[in-house]
């Protein structure tokens, strides 16, 4: 996703060179990524001169949010709070991300 974001339209061999720029990673791997991607709703999906060109469908904020909630689905059963039990316990928060979260709950008590 973030190669589509910054590229705003890429096809499966423009995000494939992307990422190869960092780590080994099949074609094929990316391809089926894509696919699934697409299937979720995040990218669509154009023929343009036999390539497919694949461009975000939604806002990033929008599908940074989906794909938290999956994430927390799938590993956390739907837990936000085991999360970041889990971020505390394994001092993966820095002291500023703990000032934001407290930050964050202060101000969604004071909504409630």
């Amino acid at each position: 996703m973030k190669v589509v974001w910054r590229k705003a339209e890429s096809t499966v061999r423009d995000v494939h060179a992307a990422l190869s720029e960092t780590r080994p990673i099949a074609y094929t791997t990316v391809m089926t990524l894509m696919r699934i991607l697409q299937e979720k709703g995040y990218l669509t999906r154009a023929t343009h001169e036999k390539a497919h060109v694949y461009r975000p469908a939604k806002p990033r904020q929008q599908v940074i949010g989906g794909m938290v909630r999956d994430f927390l689905d799938r590993v956390f059963d739907g837990a936000s709070d085991a999360l970041l039990v889990h971020l505390a316990r394994d001092n993966k928060l820095t002291a500023r991300q703990k000032k934001i979260v407290q930050q964050l709950l202060t101000e969604t008590d004071e909504e409630a």
